[in-house]
Protein backbone atom coordinates (compact mmCIF):
# COMPACT_ATOMS: atom_id res chain seq x y z
CA UNK A 1 0.00 0.00 0.00
CA UNK A 2 1.26 3.63 -0.55
CA UNK A 3 -0.20 6.87 0.18
CA UNK A 4 -1.56 7.66 -3.59
CA UNK A 5 -4.02 4.64 -2.59
CA UNK A 6 -5.89 7.15 -0.25
CA UNK A 7 -6.51 9.67 -2.79
CA UNK A 8 -5.60 12.41 -1.44
CA UNK A 9 -5.87 16.24 -3.22
CA UNK A 10 -3.09 16.70 -5.30
CA UNK A 11 -1.43 19.71 -3.25
CA UNK A 12 -1.57 17.42 -0.17
CA UNK A 13 -0.18 14.19 -2.03
CA UNK A 14 2.60 16.45 -3.45
CA UNK A 15 3.57 17.45 -0.02
CA UNK A 16 3.53 13.80 0.97
CA UNK A 17 5.92 13.07 -1.63
CA UNK A 18 8.47 16.42 -0.45
CA UNK A 19 8.56 14.60 2.63
CA UNK A 20 9.57 11.18 1.34
CA UNK A 21 6.75 9.39 2.77
CA UNK A 22 6.26 6.19 0.77
CA UNK A 23 4.68 3.57 2.32
CA UNK A 24 1.53 4.24 5.64
CA UNK A 25 2.90 2.73 8.78
CA UNK A 26 0.22 -0.07 10.45
CA UNK A 27 -1.83 3.13 12.38
CA UNK A 28 -1.67 5.26 9.45
CA UNK A 29 -3.00 2.39 7.29
CA UNK A 30 -5.84 1.70 10.06
CA UNK A 31 -6.90 5.54 11.09
CA UNK A 32 -6.84 7.37 7.89
CA UNK A 33 -9.88 6.30 6.16
CA UNK A 34 -11.65 5.82 9.29
CA UNK A 35 -10.94 9.42 9.68
CA UNK A 36 -11.82 10.50 6.14
CA UNK A 37 -15.16 8.19 6.15
CA UNK A 38 -15.81 11.23 8.78
CA UNK A 39 -16.14 8.93 12.32
CA UNK A 40 -14.80 9.59 15.77
CA UNK A 41 -12.01 7.55 16.47
CA UNK A 42 -9.54 6.42 19.46
CA UNK A 43 -5.96 4.89 18.21
CA UNK A 44 -3.60 2.95 20.65
CA UNK A 45 -0.29 4.14 19.60
CA UNK A 46 3.56 4.47 20.57
CA UNK A 47 5.53 7.67 19.47
CA UNK A 48 7.00 7.08 16.77
CA UNK A 49 4.28 5.01 14.75
CA UNK A 50 3.17 7.88 12.55
CA UNK A 51 0.36 9.57 14.55
CA UNK A 52 0.84 13.41 13.26
CA UNK A 53 0.07 11.75 9.67
CA UNK A 54 -2.19 9.40 10.67
CA UNK A 55 -4.96 12.25 11.22
CA UNK A 56 -3.10 15.10 10.15
CA UNK A 57 -3.26 13.87 6.53
CA UNK A 58 -7.05 13.01 6.38
CA UNK A 59 -8.04 15.88 8.42
CA UNK A 60 -6.03 18.51 5.99
CA UNK A 61 -7.68 17.01 3.36
CA UNK A 62 -11.38 17.71 4.52
CA UNK A 63 -10.46 20.74 5.37
CA UNK A 64 -12.65 23.13 3.26
CA UNK A 65 -10.23 26.63 3.44
CA UNK A 66 -12.52 29.18 5.33
CA UNK A 67 -11.67 31.44 7.01
CA UNK A 68 -10.86 30.63 10.83
CA UNK A 69 -9.92 27.61 12.77
CA UNK A 70 -10.97 24.76 11.68
CA UNK A 71 -9.18 22.44 13.50
CA UNK A 72 -7.64 22.11 16.83
CA UNK A 73 -5.06 19.88 18.16
CA UNK A 74 -4.05 19.86 22.10
CA UNK A 75 -0.75 18.07 22.65
CA UNK A 76 0.94 17.64 26.49
CA UNK A 77 3.98 19.78 26.24
CA UNK A 78 5.30 22.82 24.31
CA UNK A 79 8.17 20.62 22.04
CA UNK A 80 5.32 18.59 21.12
CA UNK A 81 3.81 21.46 20.11
CA UNK A 82 5.77 23.35 18.10
CA UNK A 83 6.92 19.72 16.59
CA UNK A 84 3.26 18.86 15.58
CA UNK A 85 2.37 22.23 14.49
CA UNK A 86 5.34 22.17 11.83
CA UNK A 87 4.75 18.54 10.57
CA UNK A 88 0.72 19.92 9.74
CA UNK A 89 2.19 23.45 8.19
CA UNK A 90 4.48 21.82 6.22
CA UNK A 91 1.39 18.80 4.90
CA UNK A 92 -0.67 22.08 4.33
CA UNK A 93 1.09 24.86 3.52
CA UNK A 94 0.44 23.69 -0.89
CA UNK A 95 -3.53 23.99 0.69
CA UNK A 96 -2.62 27.95 2.08
CA UNK A 97 -3.30 26.13 5.40
CA UNK A 98 -1.22 27.87 8.22
CA UNK A 99 -0.97 26.54 11.97
CA UNK A 100 -0.86 28.71 14.86
CA UNK A 101 1.36 27.30 18.13
CA UNK A 102 -0.45 28.27 21.75
CA UNK A 103 1.75 27.42 24.63
CA UNK A 104 2.63 29.05 28.05
CA UNK A 105 5.79 31.31 28.53
CA UNK A 106 4.98 33.68 25.25
CA UNK A 107 2.79 37.06 24.95
CA UNK A 108 -0.53 36.31 24.03
CA UNK A 109 -0.81 39.46 21.46
CA UNK A 110 1.50 37.23 19.37
CA UNK A 111 -0.21 34.01 19.71
CA UNK A 112 -3.54 35.91 19.03
CA UNK A 113 -2.32 37.05 15.90
CA UNK A 114 -1.55 33.94 14.99
CA UNK A 115 -4.42 32.28 15.69
CA UNK A 116 -6.41 35.49 13.73
CA UNK A 117 -4.16 34.09 10.63
CA UNK A 118 -4.63 30.10 11.17
CA UNK A 119 -6.65 27.28 10.02
CA UNK A 120 -4.90 24.95 12.69
CA UNK A 121 -3.57 25.45 15.98
CA UNK A 122 -1.85 23.00 17.95
CA UNK A 123 -2.00 24.06 21.79
CA UNK A 124 -1.12 23.08 24.81
CA UNK A 125 -3.90 22.97 27.32
CA UNK A 126 -2.91 25.38 30.18
CA UNK A 127 -2.35 28.18 27.92
CA UNK A 128 -5.16 27.47 25.63
CA UNK A 129 -7.90 27.09 27.97
CA UNK A 130 -6.57 30.52 29.33
CA UNK A 131 -7.58 31.87 26.16
CA UNK A 132 -10.91 30.23 25.72
CA UNK A 133 -12.02 30.96 29.66
CA UNK A 134 -11.01 35.05 28.98
CA UNK A 135 -12.66 34.81 25.87
CA UNK A 136 -9.65 36.07 24.12
CA UNK A 137 -10.50 33.36 21.30
CA UNK A 138 -13.76 32.35 19.60
CA UNK A 139 -13.30 29.39 17.85
CA UNK A 140 -15.70 26.62 15.81
CA UNK A 141 -13.40 23.67 15.02
CA UNK A 142 -14.39 21.00 13.19
CA UNK A 143 -11.63 18.52 13.74
CA UNK A 144 -10.34 18.32 17.68
CA UNK A 145 -7.48 15.84 18.04
CA UNK A 146 -6.00 14.92 21.76
CA UNK A 147 -2.61 13.65 21.33
CA UNK A 148 -0.42 11.76 23.98
CA UNK A 149 -3.78 11.42 25.99
CA UNK A 150 -1.88 9.31 28.32
CA UNK A 151 0.61 11.99 28.76
CA UNK A 152 -1.75 14.57 29.70
CA UNK A 153 -3.32 12.35 32.49
CA UNK A 154 -0.05 11.59 33.83
CA UNK A 155 0.73 15.57 34.34
CA UNK A 156 -2.48 16.71 35.74
CA UNK A 157 -3.89 17.98 32.52
CA UNK A 158 -7.58 15.81 32.93
CA UNK A 159 -9.83 18.51 34.30
CA UNK A 160 -8.51 20.99 31.75
CA UNK A 161 -9.40 18.94 28.93
CA UNK A 162 -12.54 18.13 30.29
CA UNK A 163 -13.30 22.17 30.24
CA UNK A 164 -11.70 22.81 27.01
CA UNK A 165 -14.63 20.45 25.81
CA UNK A 166 -17.31 22.82 27.30
CA UNK A 167 -16.37 25.36 24.58
CA UNK A 168 -15.87 22.63 21.60
CA UNK A 169 -18.66 23.43 19.63
CA UNK A 170 -21.12 19.54 19.56
CA UNK A 171 -21.37 19.00 15.71
CA UNK A 172 -17.45 17.59 15.28
CA UNK A 173 -15.05 14.99 14.60
CA UNK A 174 -12.99 14.37 17.46
CA UNK A 175 -10.23 12.11 17.59
CA UNK A 176 -8.22 10.82 20.83
CA UNK A 177 -4.45 8.82 20.91
CA UNK A 178 -2.89 7.36 23.54
CA UNK A 179 -0.05 5.04 23.99
CA UNK A 180 -1.77 3.42 27.04
CA UNK A 181 -5.87 3.21 28.00
CA UNK A 182 -6.34 3.92 31.31
CA UNK A 183 -9.71 3.89 32.84
CA UNK A 184 -9.46 7.60 33.48
CA UNK A 185 -8.64 8.02 29.79
CA UNK A 186 -11.79 5.24 28.93
CA UNK A 187 -14.08 7.89 30.52
CA UNK A 188 -12.67 10.67 28.92
CA UNK A 189 -13.17 8.81 25.51
CA UNK A 190 -16.63 7.69 26.35
CA UNK A 191 -17.78 11.67 26.75
CA UNK A 192 -15.77 13.60 24.42
CA UNK A 193 -16.51 11.13 21.61
CA UNK A 194 -19.58 9.57 19.35
CA UNK A 195 -19.43 5.92 18.89
CA UNK A 196 -16.21 5.56 17.86
CA UNK A 197 -13.86 3.25 16.27
CA UNK A 198 -11.00 1.56 18.06
CA UNK A 199 -7.92 1.39 16.05
CA UNK A 200 -5.02 -0.63 18.64
CA UNK A 201 -1.87 -1.73 17.24
CA UNK A 202 -0.78 -5.53 17.99
CA UNK A 203 2.07 -6.35 19.92
CA UNK A 204 3.78 -7.10 16.43
CA UNK A 205 3.26 -3.30 15.27
CA UNK A 206 4.37 -2.23 18.59
CA UNK A 207 7.84 -1.67 17.14
CA UNK A 208 8.69 -0.35 13.82
CA UNK A 209 10.39 -3.29 11.86
CA UNK A 210 12.69 -1.26 10.40
CA UNK A 211 14.89 -0.46 13.48
CA UNK A 212 17.27 -3.37 14.22
CA UNK A 213 17.39 -4.05 18.19
CA UNK A 214 20.61 -5.16 19.69
CA UNK A 215 21.58 -5.65 23.08
CA UNK A 216 25.51 -5.96 24.63
CA UNK A 217 26.51 -7.51 28.10
CA UNK A 218 28.85 -5.77 30.11
CA UNK A 219 29.80 -5.31 33.56
CA UNK A 220 28.35 -2.09 35.44
CA UNK A 221 32.13 -0.34 35.55
CA UNK A 222 32.10 -1.02 31.70
CA UNK A 223 29.38 1.22 30.57
CA UNK A 224 31.35 4.31 29.38
CA UNK A 225 34.11 2.17 27.71
CA UNK A 226 31.21 -0.38 25.78
CA UNK A 227 29.24 3.26 24.58
CA UNK A 228 32.33 4.57 23.41
CA UNK A 229 33.94 1.11 21.72
CA UNK A 230 30.31 0.85 19.50
CA UNK A 231 29.99 4.41 18.70
CA UNK A 232 33.47 3.94 17.09
CA UNK A 233 32.12 0.69 15.45
CA UNK A 234 28.29 1.93 14.50
CA UNK A 235 29.45 5.06 13.21
CA UNK A 236 25.82 7.20 14.01
CA UNK A 237 25.51 10.24 12.13
CA UNK A 238 23.06 11.25 14.59
CA UNK A 239 22.19 9.74 17.94
CA UNK A 240 20.01 10.20 21.15
CA UNK A 241 21.06 8.54 24.44
CA UNK A 242 18.67 7.76 26.65
CA UNK A 243 19.62 7.98 30.59
CA UNK A 244 17.15 7.05 33.63
CA UNK A 245 18.29 10.60 35.30
CA UNK A 246 19.05 13.47 35.27
CA UNK A 247 22.67 13.19 37.27
CA UNK A 248 23.30 10.56 34.57
CA UNK A 249 23.04 12.78 31.69
CA UNK A 250 24.79 15.75 33.07
CA UNK A 251 28.05 13.17 34.01
CA UNK A 252 27.61 11.42 30.40
CA UNK A 253 27.53 14.52 28.95
CA UNK A 254 30.53 15.85 30.05
CA UNK A 255 32.43 12.95 29.81
CA UNK A 256 31.37 12.63 26.05
CA UNK A 257 32.60 15.87 25.38
CA UNK A 258 36.04 15.43 27.33
CA UNK A 259 36.07 12.55 24.61
CA UNK A 260 35.87 14.79 21.64
CA UNK A 261 32.56 14.09 20.67
CA UNK A 262 29.59 17.25 20.03
CA UNK A 263 27.16 16.15 22.79
CA UNK A 264 24.26 17.90 24.63
CA UNK A 265 22.22 16.89 27.83
CA UNK A 266 18.46 17.56 27.75
CA UNK A 267 16.54 17.38 31.29
CA UNK A 268 13.69 18.73 32.84
CA UNK A 269 16.10 20.88 34.64
CA UNK A 270 17.16 23.47 31.69
CA UNK A 271 15.61 26.43 31.17
CA UNK A 272 13.56 26.68 28.10
CA UNK A 273 15.30 29.06 26.51
CA UNK A 274 18.33 26.28 27.07
CA UNK A 275 15.80 23.09 25.97
CA UNK A 276 15.04 24.71 22.63
CA UNK A 277 18.42 25.90 21.29
CA UNK A 278 19.48 22.46 22.07
CA UNK A 279 17.06 20.68 20.26
CA UNK A 280 17.77 23.21 17.31
CA UNK A 281 21.08 22.44 17.42
CA UNK A 282 20.58 18.93 17.16
CA UNK A 283 18.06 19.55 14.45
CA UNK A 284 20.08 20.91 12.72
CA UNK A 285 23.29 18.68 13.11
CA UNK A 286 25.32 20.94 15.03
CA UNK A 287 25.00 18.52 17.43
CA UNK A 288 25.67 14.85 16.84
CA UNK A 289 24.74 13.59 20.08
CA UNK A 290 21.86 14.26 22.39
CA UNK A 291 21.80 12.97 25.49
CA UNK A 292 17.92 12.89 27.62
CA UNK A 293 16.09 11.81 30.32
CA UNK A 294 12.74 9.77 29.09
CA UNK A 295 10.69 13.35 30.21
CA UNK A 296 12.65 15.38 28.47
CA UNK A 297 12.10 13.82 25.08
CA UNK A 298 8.79 13.52 25.12
CA UNK A 299 7.41 14.89 22.17
CA UNK A 300 11.01 15.16 20.21
CA UNK A 301 10.74 14.60 16.30
CA UNK A 302 14.05 14.32 14.09
CA UNK A 303 13.45 12.65 11.20
CA UNK A 304 17.18 11.85 10.83
CA UNK A 305 18.35 9.67 13.96
CA UNK A 306 20.21 7.10 12.82
CA UNK A 307 20.93 5.51 16.43
CA UNK A 308 19.30 5.13 19.89
CA UNK A 309 20.89 4.20 22.57
CA UNK A 310 20.38 2.74 26.37
CA UNK A 311 22.82 3.43 28.46
CA UNK A 312 20.83 2.01 31.35
CA UNK A 313 17.47 -0.04 30.14
CA UNK A 314 14.30 1.97 30.74
CA UNK A 315 12.00 1.09 33.86
CA UNK A 316 9.14 -0.49 31.64
CA UNK A 317 8.78 -1.53 27.82
CA UNK A 318 6.26 1.52 27.33
CA UNK A 319 9.42 3.85 27.72
CA UNK A 320 11.50 1.57 26.01
CA UNK A 321 9.16 1.63 22.36
CA UNK A 322 8.88 5.31 23.14
CA UNK A 323 13.12 5.55 23.11
CA UNK A 324 13.63 3.40 20.18
CA UNK A 325 10.58 5.19 18.25
CA UNK A 326 13.08 7.99 18.09
CA UNK A 327 15.12 6.30 15.42
CA UNK A 328 13.48 4.55 11.80
CA UNK A 329 10.75 7.38 10.98
CA UNK A 330 9.86 8.22 7.85
CA UNK A 331 9.89 4.81 6.43
CA UNK A 332 14.23 5.10 6.94
CA UNK A 333 16.03 2.07 8.59
CA UNK A 334 17.77 2.70 12.40
CA UNK A 335 19.47 0.70 15.58
CA UNK A 336 18.61 0.69 19.05
CA UNK A 337 21.05 -0.30 21.17
CA UNK A 338 20.87 -1.45 24.68
CA UNK A 339 23.85 -1.87 27.41
CA UNK A 340 22.84 -4.28 29.81
CA UNK A 341 24.34 -5.86 32.77
CA UNK A 342 23.37 -9.55 33.60
CA UNK A 343 22.27 -8.07 36.85
CA UNK A 344 19.17 -6.74 34.34
CA UNK A 345 19.14 -9.58 32.19
CA UNK A 346 15.33 -10.23 33.56
CA UNK A 347 14.29 -6.94 33.19
CA UNK A 348 15.42 -7.26 29.15
CA UNK A 349 13.60 -10.51 28.79
CA UNK A 350 10.48 -9.16 30.23
CA UNK A 351 10.71 -5.97 28.08
CA UNK A 352 10.78 -8.63 25.16
CA UNK A 353 7.91 -10.06 26.30
CA UNK A 354 6.18 -7.26 26.38
CA UNK A 355 6.94 -5.52 22.96
CA UNK A 356 6.68 -9.29 21.20
CA UNK A 357 9.97 -8.64 20.00
CA UNK A 358 13.52 -10.81 20.18
CA UNK A 359 16.17 -8.31 20.72
CA UNK A 360 19.55 -9.54 19.51
CA UNK A 361 22.57 -10.08 21.88
CA UNK A 362 26.09 -9.29 20.55
CA UNK A 363 29.56 -8.87 21.87
CA UNK A 364 31.15 -5.65 21.83
CA UNK A 365 33.68 -5.58 19.07
CA UNK A 366 37.63 -5.52 19.59
CA UNK A 367 40.01 -3.05 19.09
CA UNK A 368 40.79 -5.22 15.49
CA UNK A 369 36.96 -5.17 14.45
CA UNK A 370 36.90 -1.11 15.34
CA UNK A 371 40.12 -0.97 13.52
CA UNK A 372 39.26 -2.88 10.21
CA UNK A 373 36.37 -0.68 10.22
CA UNK A 374 37.41 2.54 10.06
CA UNK A 375 40.11 1.75 7.21
CA UNK A 376 37.42 0.35 5.24
CA UNK A 377 35.66 3.50 5.93
CA UNK A 378 38.70 5.56 4.85
CA UNK A 379 39.49 3.83 2.09
CA UNK A 380 36.05 4.19 0.52
CA UNK A 381 36.29 8.27 1.65
CA UNK A 382 39.85 8.37 -0.40
CA UNK A 383 38.01 6.42 -3.06
CA UNK A 384 35.02 8.62 -3.42
CA UNK A 385 36.84 12.22 -2.66
CA UNK A 386 37.33 14.15 -6.07
CA UNK A 387 40.99 15.67 -6.84
CA UNK A 388 40.31 19.27 -6.30
CA UNK A 389 42.62 21.77 -8.54
CA UNK A 390 43.98 23.52 -5.55
CA UNK A 391 45.11 20.01 -4.00
CA UNK A 392 47.24 19.67 -7.34
CA UNK A 393 48.86 22.90 -6.57
CA UNK A 394 49.35 22.25 -3.15
CA UNK A 395 51.25 18.75 -3.78
CA UNK A 396 53.97 20.91 -6.71
CA UNK A 397 54.38 22.99 -3.58
CA UNK A 398 54.65 20.69 -1.51
CA UNK A 399 57.33 18.57 -4.25
CA UNK A 400 59.75 21.36 -3.79
CA UNK A 401 60.34 19.93 -0.29
CA UNK A 402 59.77 16.45 -0.13
CA UNK A 403 59.19 12.93 -2.58
CA UNK A 404 56.14 11.83 -3.77
CA UNK A 405 56.80 9.39 -1.24
CA UNK A 406 57.29 11.10 1.81
CA UNK A 407 54.21 14.11 0.76
CA UNK A 408 51.87 10.38 0.50
CA UNK A 409 53.10 9.12 4.02
CA UNK A 410 52.85 12.32 5.81
CA UNK A 411 49.39 13.02 4.54
CA UNK A 412 48.51 9.39 5.57
CA UNK A 413 49.99 9.67 8.76
CA UNK A 414 47.63 13.18 8.84
CA UNK A 415 44.47 11.11 7.64
CA UNK A 416 45.13 7.63 9.64
CA UNK A 417 44.91 9.00 13.25
CA UNK A 418 40.88 8.86 12.52
CA UNK A 419 41.59 5.16 12.91
CA UNK A 420 42.95 4.75 16.23
CA UNK A 421 40.82 2.47 18.60
CA UNK A 422 41.37 4.08 22.32
CA UNK A 423 40.51 1.40 25.35
CA UNK A 424 41.07 -2.45 26.46
CA UNK A 425 40.48 -4.89 23.45
CA UNK A 426 38.11 -7.06 25.81
CA UNK A 427 34.70 -5.54 26.96
CA UNK A 428 32.11 -7.01 28.12
CA UNK A 429 30.39 -10.41 27.50
CA UNK A 430 31.05 -13.28 25.37
CA UNK A 431 28.84 -15.04 22.92
CA UNK A 432 29.18 -18.12 25.61
CA UNK A 433 28.60 -15.88 28.52
CA UNK A 434 25.32 -14.75 27.06
CA UNK A 435 24.48 -17.78 25.96
CA UNK A 436 24.43 -18.97 29.60
CA UNK A 437 22.79 -15.98 30.94
CA UNK A 438 19.66 -16.80 28.83
CA UNK A 439 19.98 -20.35 29.56
CA UNK A 440 19.83 -19.61 32.94
CA UNK A 441 16.96 -17.04 33.01
CA UNK A 442 14.90 -19.18 30.95
CA UNK A 443 15.15 -21.86 34.03
CA UNK A 444 14.63 -19.06 36.79
CA UNK A 445 18.22 -19.03 37.71
CA UNK A 446 20.39 -15.70 39.02
CA UNK A 447 22.79 -13.84 37.89
CA UNK A 448 25.16 -15.42 36.93
CA UNK A 449 27.40 -13.46 39.23
CA UNK A 450 30.95 -15.46 38.74
CA UNK A 451 31.23 -14.70 35.60
CA UNK A 452 34.09 -11.68 34.82
CA UNK A 453 33.98 -10.14 31.31
CA UNK A 454 35.91 -10.66 28.50
CA UNK A 455 38.77 -9.07 29.86
CA UNK A 456 37.71 -7.00 32.49
CA UNK A 457 37.90 -3.10 32.11
CA UNK A 458 41.18 -1.93 33.59
CA UNK A 459 40.48 1.81 33.14
CA UNK A 460 39.42 2.23 29.83
CA UNK A 461 39.82 5.89 28.22
CA UNK A 462 39.71 8.27 30.99
CA UNK A 463 43.15 9.50 32.14
CA UNK A 464 43.92 8.88 35.65
CA UNK A 465 40.63 6.52 35.67
CA UNK A 466 41.56 5.70 39.27
CA UNK A 467 38.01 4.63 39.86
CA UNK A 468 37.63 2.52 36.19
CA UNK A 469 40.97 0.83 37.26
CA UNK A 470 39.66 0.35 40.45
CA UNK A 471 36.50 -1.45 39.22
CA UNK A 472 38.87 -3.20 36.60
CA UNK A 473 40.65 -5.23 39.20
CA UNK A 474 37.71 -6.82 40.51
CA UNK A 475 37.49 -8.34 37.45
CA UNK A 476 33.93 -10.33 37.58
CA UNK A 477 32.96 -11.76 40.96
CA UNK A 478 30.81 -10.19 42.65
CA UNK A 479 30.53 -7.33 41.09
CA UNK A 480 28.98 -8.24 38.22
CA UNK A 481 26.29 -9.69 40.22
CA UNK A 482 26.23 -6.45 42.03
CA UNK A 483 25.92 -4.02 39.25
CA UNK A 484 24.97 -0.33 40.38
CA UNK A 485 26.45 -1.18 43.95
CA UNK A 486 29.68 0.03 45.22
CA UNK A 487 32.50 -1.72 43.51
CA UNK A 488 30.82 -1.02 40.15
CA UNK A 489 29.93 2.37 40.78
CA UNK A 490 33.54 3.31 41.11
CA UNK A 491 34.26 2.91 37.38
CA UNK A 492 32.56 6.46 36.37
CA UNK A 493 35.43 8.33 36.96
CA UNK A 494 35.70 8.96 40.34
CA UNK A 495 33.68 9.56 43.50
CA UNK A 496 31.27 11.54 42.24
CA UNK A 497 30.91 9.46 39.05
CA UNK A 498 30.53 6.37 41.45
CA UNK A 499 27.77 7.44 42.98
CA UNK A 500 25.82 8.16 39.49
CA UNK A 501 26.88 5.02 38.46
CA UNK A 502 26.10 3.23 41.44
CA UNK A 503 23.61 4.16 44.72
CA UNK A 504 21.99 7.00 42.16
CA UNK A 505 21.20 3.41 40.00
CA UNK A 506 20.56 0.79 43.13
CA UNK A 507 18.55 2.73 45.75
CA UNK A 508 16.94 5.76 44.05
CA UNK A 509 15.99 5.15 40.69
CA UNK A 510 12.39 5.41 41.15
CA UNK A 511 12.55 8.47 43.19
CA UNK A 512 14.94 9.87 40.26
CA UNK A 513 12.37 9.04 37.66
CA UNK A 514 9.13 10.35 39.27
CA UNK A 515 11.63 13.92 39.73
CA UNK A 516 12.01 14.41 36.14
Amino acid sequence: MTFNDFNFKEQLQKAIDNAGFKEPSPIQQEAIPIVLAGKDMVGQAHTGTGKTAAFGLPVINMMKGQKGVETVVIVPTRELAMQVSDELFRFGKNLNFNTATVYGGQSYSMQLRNIDRASIIVATPGRFLDLLRGGKIKIDPSYVILDEADEMLDMGFLDDIKEIFTFMPNERQTLLFSATMPQAIKRLAQTILKEPEFVTLTKKDVTNAMIKQTYYVVDERERDDALIRLYDFKNPTKSIIFCRTKKEVDRLSTFLVSQGFMAKGLHGDMEQRQREECIRAFKSSKLEILIATDVAARGLDVNDVSHVFNYHLPFDSESYVHRIGRTGRAGKEGAAVSIVTPHEFRMLQKIEKNIGTKLEGKIVPNIDSVKVKKVSNLKEKIKEQDIKDYALELVEELKEEFDISTIAFKLASMVASSTYVKGNDSIGKSESDIKRLIENAQRGGGDDRGRGGRGGSRGGYRGGNRGGSRGGRSGGGRSDGRSGGRSDGRSGGGRSDGRSGGRSEGRSGDRNRSRD
